[in-house]
């Protein structure tokens, strides 16, 4: 009977605006997939694909893990945040020791910005009609 490879693989979840982002991180060469297709090709400015990678930068382990990350809803702008804070937490996962730098550069939180409700009488959330005296 042949000895099964354990494969080692850690996870994180993150969430931005109304995206959601699953990650899943293994050893491996720094090969990043997003939804299937490279990162640079599926993010439309190669400055979203280094947002995204901050938390790597940050710990220094870009070379160390292959990343395959699927993102549902949101703009692109919002599935790289919702990317970002699911690789840091699945390198969190990965080693606890990541932890200072990670909080240290602020990846570890949320962005809990969401886009403010429209209120009646308003033509947004708060833009008023022009007053007018007479």
């Amino acid at each position: 009977m042949a000895a099964k490879k354990e494969v080692v693989m850690y996870r994180g979840t993150g969430r931005r605006k109304s995206s959601v982002a699953q990650v899943i991180l293994t050893p491996g060469q720094g090969e990043i997939i997003v939804n299937g297709k490279p990162a640079l090709e599926f993010f439309p400015y190669a400055t979203l694909v280094q947002d995204m990678e901050q938390p790597l930068d940050a710990t220094g382990t870009k070379s160390d893990f292959s990343i395959k990350i699927t993102v549902k809803g949101g703009g692109f702008t919002g599935q790289a945040g919702a990317a970002r804070l699911g690789i840091a937490r699945a390198l969190l996962e990965a080693s606890k020791d990541y932890k200072p730098e990670l909080r240290g550069n602020g990846l570890l939180t949320r962005d809990a910005r969401v886009k403010e409700r429209k209120k009646y009488g308003l033509y947004g959330a708060r833009r008023a009609p022009q007053f007018s005296k007479r």
